[in-house]
């Protein structure tokens, strides 16, 4: 069984999808690992270091020579895959419902073409034994730090109440949408750096979790009925009576607020609008306001993906990637997501992974050059 890892391709990407620690884990399951030159360099890891982990270091035409599963961060072009053997697996973020040279339908269809099982990480089903698989997981846990990071570099004042001989600093206000995993990282980084947190989201359940991390919760309360839970632990839309509910209350809060940070998204469809020109001209000169879903839509009127623009005195930080801005750690987190998945199935006897059906059907997108997944045949 022969595992190869590519040295990522993409604008900006820095990560890599293994690391010596799981290089040497594969190899003590029976598997011969090849990474390509170059791989780990961003994220701080030398092809030296590789080796010395067992693998084998080369170009992509050796690395890819007879390898049965390919590793990646992102999706890499379905021709640049020439030499992987017919019905090899691909395991990456392939971003199906995504557009650009980075995911979309057009890149699925081209795997199914050229032969290749291609396995969406993204897709993991979010149940308590895939867990440890979930890279959606591990890479919003480090960008909800960073997004706290890039709003505290970006605002021209301190985080926490400082009481001086020449007078008291106020503690900034910090105001978190979307609850999630990266939601959830951001209050208790903003909170470590002294913040007054509070935070908002339509899942009625998060109101313990943000409690429980020392923060206000922020909630529509006479709109009944309504718990914004979709299937998997995912968000869903709201209705219009909630949706304007919201709008109200975040108009009045968010007014009084010094950092925002937003991480809504939907899977498969744009990201949800939540804070408009009008409510960013309410804040005061100064303020911050960190988009994490830019690269979906955005979450706030007037970010660009890639960039930290300027409204009515208010920065809107737009970084895209921004997990991959953290890239030793993030590495270590996707090396390790694929390494629990392929390991938790792997067949001694065979002499690689055998996939079962719930969680196999889940990520699996093509198969015998077909695309199969019924996320995308819908």
């Amino acid at each position: 069984m022969k595992i190869a890892v590519l040295r990522e391709t993409a604008e900006g990407e820095r990560r890599v999808a293994a690391t010596p620690e799981t290089v040497k884990k594969f190899i003590g399951l029976g598997a011969t690992m090849a990474v390509e030159s170059g791989a780990g360099e961003r994220a701080s890891i030398a092809d030296q270091a590789y080796a010395d982990a067992g693998a084998t270091v080369g170009d992509r035409a050796a690395v890819l020579s007879g390898a049965d599963i390919i590793f990646g961060v992102q999706g890499p072009d379905p021709a640049s895959l020439a030499g992987a053997k017919p019905g090899a697996w691909l395991a990456a973020g392939l971003n199906p419902f995504g557009g650009g040279e980075n995911g979309g339908r057009a890149k699925v269809d081209g795997y199914a073409a050229a032969g290749i099982e291609a396995l969406a990480m993204e897709f993991m089903p979010r149940i308590t034994r895939a867990q440890s698989m979930d890279i959606l997981s591990s890479q919003s846990n480090l960008a909800g730090y960073k997004a706290v990071l890039d709003a505290a570099a970006e605002y021209g004042r301190a985080f926490p109440m400082m009481m001086t001989a020449a007078g008291t600093v106020s503690a900034a206000r910090c105001f978190v949408m979307g609850v999630g995993v990266a939601g959830l990282q951001a209050i208790a980084t903003a909170r470590r750096l002294g913040a007054q947190v509070s935070a908002t989201d339509v899942r009625s359940a998060t109101k313990e979790q943000i409690l429980s991390l020392g923060a206000k919760p922020i909630f529509v309360e006479n709109v009944k009925g309504i718990e914004g839970e979709g299937s998997g632990g995912y968000a869903t839309e709201m209705s219009p009576e909630y949706q304007k509910a919201q709008a109200e209350l975040v108009s009045s809060h968010i007014a009084k607020q010094d950092i925002v940070i937003t991480t809504a998204l939907i899977p498969g469809r744009p990201a949800p609008r939540l804070i408009s020109d009008a409510q960013i001209a309410s804040m005061r000169p100064g303020s911050v306001i960190v988009d994490l879903a830019v690269e979906s839509g955005g979450n706030v009127e007037g970010a660009v993906a890639g960039e930290v623009v300027e409204r009515h005195g208010v920065k809107i930080v737009g970084h895209r990637n921004v997990a991959s801005r953290l890239s030793a750690d993030s590495s270590a987190l996707f090396s390790r997501n694929l390494f629990n998945f392929l390991s938790a199935f792997w067949d001694k006897e065979k002499g690689g992974p055998v996939l079962d059906a719930e969680i196999g059907d889940a990520v699996r997108l093509t198969q015998g050059g077909k695309v199969v997944n019924a996320r995308l045949l819908g």
